[in-house]
C-alpha cells in the first residue's frame, strides 16, 4: 500500500515536473542571471500539490474499502411474498460478497433459504430453495465459484420472528449469507 502511494507520489512528480519543462518556449527574454532551474518556493509548492494528491488517493481507497466492509457485513437479504427475485437494494451487498468470494479462492458460504408460514411445508421448502439458487446465481454471476457456494432450504422451519402478521411473515421471506470456518 505504501509502495503503491510512494509511486503513484513519484508518478505524479515527475508529471508536473515534465509538464513544466515542456510549457517554456524558450522565446522569452530572459534577464541576466536568470537560470532554468525552479526556485526554491516553486519546489516546494511542486511537492505540496503531489503530497496532496497522494493524501487524497488514499483517503478514496480507504472510503472505498470502508463502504465494502460495511456491505460485507449485511448478510440477511429480504424477499417479497412468493417471490424469489433478488430485490434492488440487496444487490449492492450481494456485488460485496461476489467480490469477497472471487478474491478469497478458499471462503465458503452456506446461503439458508427461508419462507413464511404460509403455504404448505413442501411449498415453502421448494420457495425457500428458489430463493437461495437465486442468490447462488447472482453471486456466480459477479464472480463468486460454484465450490464456494452451498444451498439449504428450511422453508418454514426457523422463523425470524415469531408472529401472525405481515411485519412477521416480511422478516420470514429470506436468505441468510453464512460465512463457514474451515
Amino acid at each position: 500500500m505504501q509502495t503503491s502511494a510512494l509511486y503513484k507520489t513519484l508518478g505524479l512528480a515527475f508529471g508536473a515536473m515534465l509538464i513544466s519543462a515542456c510549457a517554456s518556449k524558450g522565446d522569452v527574454n530572459e534577464g541576466a542571471g536568470a537560470t532554468d532551474e525552479p526556485t526554491a518556493t516553486e519546489q516546494q509548492a511542486e511537492t505540496q500539490a503531489v503530497d496532496t494528491a497522494a493524501v487524497a488517493g488514499e483517503t478514496l481507497e480507504s472510503e472505498a474499502a470502508d463502504a465494502q466492509a460495511a456491505l460485507l457485513e449485511q448478510t440477511v437479504f429480504y424477499f417479497d411474498f412468493d417471490k424469489s427475485d433478488i430485490k434492488s437494494e440487496s444487490k449492492a451487498a450481494l456485488m460485496a460478497h461476489a467480490a469477497y468470494l472471487a478474491s478469497n479462492g478458499t471462503a465458503r458460504v452456506v446461503l439458508e433459504g427461508h419462507a413464511d408460514e404460509r403455504g404448505t411445508v413442501e411449498y415453502n421448502l421448494a420457495l425457500g430453495e428458489r430463493r437461495a439458487m437465486s442468490v447462488r446465481r447472482f453471486l456466480m454471476a459477479n464472480g463468486a465459484a460454484a465450490e464456494q457456494l452451498k444451498v439449504v432450504s428450511f422453508g418454514e422451519e426457523r422463523p425470524a420472528v415469531m408472529g401472525h402478521d405481515e411485519t412477521s411473515y416480511a422478516k420470514n421471506r429470506r436468505v441468510e449469507v453464512k460465512y463457514q470456518s474451515r
